[in-house]
């Protein structure tokens, strides 16, 4: 049985969009392909953003939400096109466009990611209501959407989960709560030439500030970012999330995202199993160590 989520079966999503909205699909290029399918639009110089989760289509009007609210306040974030009503939806599916961030930059780093949360942590709150900070219901809605999921593999996620909620329930912060990122790592840093530029704000919330510190000391344990970035995230910030004594809860919690993020499409895209099965395995055995592969 074929996934509902394959590259010809997404393709054919762009096709229709790109008809409906005057734009050019021939050339385009599927450059990401996890929770959403990232198409690059080079004749458009634009971006399309298929959500890649049927249970999670509602997090798309957030994120336009969100990127109105960062450039009404001049924040080097991805821009909206804003010549279409968004979010769009194109048969079953929801998709948003964005204008192409120019290439040339020089590499993102931990500094600049320190930068770049310290000033999203210093604005006001939106105008809107933003939901609360609740990593594991992203959790709970990938095991319920997965495309394929055998009866063990199942039992322990969902045994994994309620471990976890626990421990979040007797969680103490260091920092004042705000508006999170939610998903602060430096591959959602975009080097463009006028400096890095943040995307992706499916997980944006309100809750711990510790939660977007602490994605890039998992990112150096697990796919070997160097260690400086870390420390020059911590310096930048004033702040050691790793030195917090609840850091090991978001670690975890962290980890177990990262592994379930490709459930939806397991089905729609079978390569990715090998690393999931690799990633299990790790959390099967209590090892934080062992180095991942992203997937692709």
């Amino acid at each position: 049985m074929d996934g509902r989520f394959t590259r010809t079966a997404l393709t054919a999503v762009l096709e229709r969009l790109c008809a409906e909205l005057g734009l050019a699909h021939q050339g385009a290029t599927l450059v990401k392909f996890t929770s959403n399918a990232v198409f690059d639009l080079p004749g458009d110089r634009v971006v399309v953003r298929i959500v890649g989760s049927m249970a999670l289509r509602h997090r798309a009007e957030k994120v336009v939400r969100v990127a109105r609210w960062l450039a009404g306040h001049d924040v080097p974030a991805v821009r909206l096109v804003e010549d279409f009503p968004q979010p769009l939806a194109v048969g079953g599916h929801l998709a948003t466009i964005w204008h192409t961030v120019p290439a040339g930059g020089p590499p993102v780093d931990g500094h600049d990611l320190g930068v770049l949360l310290r000033r999203i942590h210093a604005l006001p709150p939106p105008p809107f209501e933003l939901p609360r900070w609740s990593p594991l219901d992203d959790v709970r809605k990938r095991i319920a959407d997965a495309e394929e999921l055998s009866a063990p593999d199942r039992e322990f996620l969902e045994e994994r989960l309620a471990v976890l909620a626990d421990r979040l329930i007797g969680l103490r912060t260091a920092l004042p709560e705000g508006v999170l990122h939610g998903d602060a790592h430096p591959g959602n840093l975009i080097p463009s030439p006028g400096g890095p530029v943040i995307c992706d704000f499916d997980s944006t919330s309100v809750g711990p500030r510790e939660w977007d510190l602490s994605t890039l000391p998992v990112g150096v344990a697990r796919f070997g970012h160097p260690e400086r970035w870390y420390r020059q995230l911590a310096g930048v910030y004033g702040f050691d999330v790793t030195r917090w004594s609840g850091f090991a809860v978001l670690r975890d919690v962290r980890e177990l995202k990262l592994t379930t993020s490709v459930l939806p499409i397991l089905r729609s895209h079978p390569g990715v199993r090998g690393e999931l099965r690799r990633r299990l395995a790790a959390l099967r055995a209590g090892d934080t160590t062992t180095p991942w592969t992203p997937y692709r």
